[in-house]
């Protein structure tokens, strides 16, 4: 599962996302719905120039990874690791929630460069890109 700030970092050009993705060999990357709704987000608030640049980069990448729905089941891990978060103090952001969560239910990993954020979240593996 990919984090927001995996993508955009692949975006602006700070990350070679491509290859990074071709070096993890076998392993399948997939978005939950909530991060491409921040990354269409991105594509409003952009500026004309930038907006047609991140339409097509987003549109490109959503040709090839997976979309992940949010079902029942993460609405089940969702509210889980929020009273976990919220108990020991340590919340994190709303649709971090989500993506630990989808993750989560998918036996999955979050790659993100947030590694730190997402730490608090029991039984979530993260991984760093490098």
């Amino acid at each position: 599962m990919m984090d927001a700030d995996v993508i955009i970092r692949g975006e602006k050009g700070t990350f070679d996302l491509k290859t990074w993705l071709q070096s993890m060999g076998n392993d399948h990357f997939e978005i939950a719905a909530v991060t491409v709704a921040e990354l269409w987000h991105g594509v409003e608030r952009a500026n004309e120039a930038n907006r047609t640049v991140r339409k097509n980069y987003l549109r490109s990448l959503l040709g090839v990874i997976p979309v992940i729905p949010y079902t029942e089941q993460t609405a089940y891990h969702h509210a889980r690791i929020w009273a976990q978060l919220q108990s020991s103090g340590k919340m994190i952001g709303p649709y971090d929630l989500i993506v630990a969560a989808t993750a989560i239910e998918r036996e999955s990993q979050v790659a993100t460069f947030n590694k730190r954020h997402f730490a608090g979240v029991e039984g979530l593996t993260v991984i760093e890109p490098k």
